[in-house]
């Protein structure tokens, strides 16, 4: 397994739509394992394909507290069958976008059917923090982010700090 490097805020391909993914072969499957390393490696509890640079319909997931053994789940092609009309508000953060979380509300359960890591047609119905990680990460397949769900003030201070970010970055211009 390997580490991918992780997109970050202002990169457009994080505003890309994913693709299906058409096989479940030993490539996609690596591909996950090497997700899931590069999201505990971060650390965090959600990752999509898109924010490794792979516009695929790929999500992983593990939401086991420090000191549990890793419990990974992986979902291909995940798509919202239904969602609660209760809601419920969560602090989110993102890989892509560091050090910023602000508080989003989202239906509080959310049946989802997906693909497992061998190709099996499944169903979850998720609640709590299981339910608000399978809609951000979704979102990313859909080229939206946590912070679209949030005031376009707020949401505009965050982009224009990772704009500055990614300008302070950028390699510098050579003279002469």
């Amino acid at each position: 397994m390997s580490i991918k490097p992780l997109i970050i805020l202002p990169d457009p391909l994080l505003r890309q739509v994913s693709k299906p993914v058409e096989r479940v072969d030993s490539d996609l499957r690596k591909l996950a394992d090497d997700m899931l390393e590069t999201m505990y490696d971060a650390p965090g509890i959600g990752l999509a394909a898109i924010q490794v640079g792979e516009a695929l319909r790929l999500l992983v997931i593990d939401l086991a507290k420090e000191g549990e053994p890793p419990a990974p789940h992986v979902f291909i092609n995940p798509e919202v069958l239904e969602s609660s009309d209760q809601r419920s508000v969560y602090e989110e953060g993102c890989l892509s976008i560091p050090d910023y979380y602000a508080e989003v509300e989202r239906p509080a359960a959310v049946r989802v059917k997906y693909l497992d890591r061998d190709g099996k047609l499944q169903e979850m119905q998720a609640e709590g923090l299981m339910a608000t990680c399978l809609q951000h990460e979704i979102d990313h397949l859909n080229g939206v982010l946590f912070i679209d769900h949030i005031s376009k003030l707020k949401r505009d201070m965050v982009v224009r700090k990772f704009k500055k970010l990614a300008k302070e970055k950028a390699p510098g211009k050579m003279v002469g």
